[in-house]
Order: structure tokens, then C-alpha cells, then sequence
């Protein structure tokens, strides 16, 4: 075996070093508190991609371990037998014959054991070159990256190109830039509807742990690296995210906030209760969001900026040309709701945003009550909150989301409900709404508010 230079540090200074990292030090404080350099720790932490590549338990007594390879060096210098040495750290002589002959040094031509050398030579040797599973199954790889990576369609079928993007870089998502749109199913989601599309194919499995050290382990080769841009977050590192929480606020009545909401809202019990919202972009521009609580159904609300935007002066108080001031707000709701059936438009809850402002007027129009959230609570419309998530993925924080007609928006929103929701059971929203309609189209089925 030839050796390619200093060996690495130990298993157990690594498993110390990912000991560390579980408990939420940072690289560099890692790589210090087990001894060795920081661009090791963080070579080491970049390579697993931010995963942890060997067990954290520790080792049983099957294998010799550095301490005690530490030992037989010693007892070796001052010339003990193998028999006194096996007595002595308590293995069979066998074990301490064969390490001697397996992982001694031999670079001066002569064999001479050390315990680092000999612990490098046993590492290489225990590495086992096991193969991800899709990258033994082509079907599996193919179903695992076209629910990644696969294209958005439009309702007839036709591919949605989305925006030009840059080359991959190896970095996280561009910061403030057009992300590539893509079907973007989760890992999770992908590993259980295989359940569902296969059930009778056993062979058609793999966890969704498997698919991130596929997308982030480097050489594990199933899948290239650039697909974890299709992941929500976008990272190319497996780390904690942390997400801002301001929320603006507008002028609440008595009647109209959280607490005055009906009981069947809050259950989920019942379809036509809604959570809305706007994702900003550049420019004033924004595009409205729509989620139906029980179904998790997404409609995408299109917000075209008014005419004289950018070349009229700023009024005070004057009419908003943004394209989501309280009147365009009304009226694009207004196109966007009164598609649905009456049954399924009972309450709307916001935020606390100034554009809904005339909710009374849209209240009388579509006969839907509107409703808001407290103060700085977004964990009061969590589907809403966890959707405009998933959207940034297609329509990132500093793009112009004017540019986006009817028909790309409609493409975008079907791509989300069809993708299967863990707390649907694995369906998708788009199935549970198809059988609420279906529900509601049945006579003698009443509705409850």
C-alpha cells in the first residue's frame, strides 16, 4: 500500500471533531478542540457536506484501537515477544501477530511499527467501496433526479424554460438572482411516494438520507453536486438556516383579528379557508399567494403593475401603481377567487399588511371574511409562511416578479400541488382538492362554517 504522505488524524480525533460540530461550534472552534489545523476542519467539513461520515458511537472491541496500537509500539521498542504483548493489552496473540505483519512501516526498507502509520494503514484498509444505490439502479436514478431536477410544465404539458441562470460555482444559490425552476421535490418527498408509485417494487426504495449524501457527500457519485440547487434552500452544505421575521403592519379593527375567527378554520376540518400573502421582488413588483388550509392548495395571484408606473411622480396618499396597492389587491383577488365554488370561500387570513385594506369592500364582493394575523406572528399561517418558502425557490428576494405572465404563474403553483405533502399522507394538494370538489358537487352534502 502506498502511503501518500502524512497520514490523517485518527478516527477518534474525527469523531470527536463531528462530536463538536453536533453540538453547534463552528468549524474553525471544531478543528482547535481536537487538535489540528483549521483548514483541515474545514476541508473535512466541506468533503462530507456538512454530514457527519462516521458513526459517532464508539467503537466496540472488534477492532484494535489507536490507544492500543500506541501500546504494542511501545512494548515493541523495548523488545517484548508478541505472547507478553497480547498479555499485556489483553488480545489474542493471533490479533498482534497479524497487525505487526499487516501495518508496520517498511519506507526505510525495514518493517517498523508505529502506531500512526499502522493506524493510517488500518483506516484504508476498513474502507469499504460501497456504491450508492442510484448509482447501481438507472430507473431509481432516474425517478430520484426528475422529481429533483425535472422540469415545470404548464397544464398542456409544455416546458416552462423559467430565467437564464449562471453556471453552478460550487456556492450556495445566487444571492438576489434567478434560481433554474425545477419540479424541486424534497428528498422526503421523493423517498415516500416511491411507496406510493411502487408498492409492489421493493427495489424501487432509498431514504431520503441516502439522496442528500448522494447530492452532498463528495465521490459518492450517483448524483452530481449542482442538483442540491434544486433543493429549497439551495445550499451546498448541510447547515442551519435562519430566516427573518419582519412583518409589516397595517391598521386592525376589533373585528377582523385572529381571535374572531371561526373554530372550523383552525382544525382544518373543513375546505374554504384560506391564508394569503404577498413575496415582493424588485421594483414594487409582487406576486399574491393563496393557500387553502386544508388541501394546501396554491393559486398565484397575478399583480401587473397599473398603468403611469415609473412615469407619473409619487402621490401622497394617491392611488398605488405597484400593482398591489388595497384597489389592484381587490381586484386581482377578485379574478383569482371567484373561480372557486361559494362553498370553498369562507374566511381569508393575512398578515398585517396595508394592501388588503379595503377587505370590507372585498368581504361584500366575494362574500368571504377576511381575517389577520397577530403582530410579528407568522406561525399563526403556517402553511402560507412555509409555501412562500418553497416559491423563492422559483421567484428568488431581489428579482423583478413583474416580468412573469398568467400562464408562467399558473405552471409554477401547479408544480407545487402536485407535489406530495407529508402531511397529506403522501398525497399531493392538487389530489385532496380534486376530492373536496368532488365532496362538494355530491347532493345533500352541507357545508359548515
Amino acid at each position: 500500500m502506498r502511503s501518500p504522505g502524512r497520514p490523517e488524524p485518527s478516527r477518534a480525533v474525527q469523531r470527536d471533531f463531528w462530536r463538536l460540530i453536533a453540538s453547534g461550534v463552528t468549524t474553525v472552534q471544531a478543528a482547535e478542540g481536537v487538535g489540528v489545523s483549521s483548514p483541515v476542519g474545514i476541508r473535512w467539513f466541506r468533503h462530507a457536506g456538512g454530514m457527519t461520515p462516521l458513526t459517532l458511537d464508539d467503537p466496540t472491541r472488534r477492532y484494535l484501537s489507536f490507544v492500543e496500537r500506541e501500546e504494542i509500539a511501545l512494548l515493541r521498542a523495548r523488545d517484548k515477544g508478541v505472547r507478553e504483548i497480547a498479555r499485556m493489552i489483553g488480545r489474542d496473540p493471533g490479533t498482534v501477530s497479524r497487525e505487526l505483519r499487516r501495518n508496520a512501516a517498511s519506507r526505510g526498507g525495514k518493517p517498523v511499527y508505529r502506531a500512526v502509520v499502522a493506524q493510517w494503514k488500518a483506516q484504508q484498509a476498513a474502507k469499504r467501496p460501497k456504491t450508492a444505490k442510484p448509482a447501481r439502479d438507472e430507473r431509481l436514478r432516474e425517478y430520484v433526479q426528475d422529481r429533483l431536477a425535472g422540469n415545470v410544465r404548464r397544464p398542456d404539458g409544455t416546458v416552462v424554460a423559467g430565467p437564464r441562470t449562471p453556471p453552478w460555482k460550487g456556492l450556495n444559490k445566487p444571492h438576489r438572482q434567478d434560481r433554474r425552476w425545477s419540479t424541486a421535490w424534497s428528498p422526503e418527498q421523493i423517498a415516500h411516494r416511491l411507496k406510493v408509485d411502487f408498492p409492489d417494487d421493493e427495489f424501487m426504495r432509498i431514504s431520503h438520507e441516502a439522496v442528500y449524501q448522494c447530492l452532498f457527500i463528495e465521490g459518492r457519485g450517483a448524483l452530481k453536486r449542482e442538483l442540491v440547487t434544486c433543493l429549497r434552500t439551495g445550499r451546498a452544505l448541510r447547515e442551519p438556516r435562519v430566516r427573518s421575521r419582519n412583518k409589516p403592519q397595517g391598521h386592525i379593527t376589533a373585528d377582523v383579528v385572529l381571535s374572531e375567527r371561526p373554530a372550523a378554520a383552525e382544525d382544518r376540518a373543513v375546505p374554504g379557508h384560506w391564508e394569503g400573502d404577498l413575496i415582493t421582488g424588485t421594483g414594487r413588483s409582487a406576486i399574491g399567494t393563496l393557500i387553502e388550509r386544508s388541501s394546501r392548495s396554491t393559486l398565484l395571484v397575478h399583480l401587473p403593475r397599473l398603468e403611469g408606473w415609473g412615469e407619473k411622480p409619487l402621490v401622497k396618499n394617491g392611488l398605488s401603481l405597484g400593482g398591489y396597492g388595497a384597489v389592484a389587491m381587490n381586484a386581482a383577488l377578485m379574478v383569482s377567487m371567484t373561480k372557486l365554488p361559494e362553498q370553498l370561500l369562507k374566511t381569508l387570513t393575512r398578515d398585517r399588511g396595508k394592501e388588503l385594506s379595503a377587505r370590507a369592500q372585498f368581504a361584500l364582493d366575494t362574500g368571504t371574511r377576511v381575517f389577520f394575523a397577530d403582530p410579528h406572528s407568522p406561525w399563526q399561517r403556517p402553511t402560507n409562511e412555509n409555501t412562500n418558502g418553497l416559491l423563492r425557490q422559483y421567484f428568488p428576494k431581489g428579482t423583478d416578479l413583474s416580468r412573469w405572465p398568467v400562464d408562467d404563474l399558473e405552471a409554477v403553483a401547479l408544480a407545487l400541488n402536485n407535489r406530495p405533502r407529508k402531511v397529506l399522507g403522501w398525497k399531493t394538494p392538487a389530489e385532496v382538492f380534486s376530492e373536496q370538489l368532488q365532496l362538494l358537487q355530491q347532493p345533500g352534502v352541507a357545508s359548515t362554517d
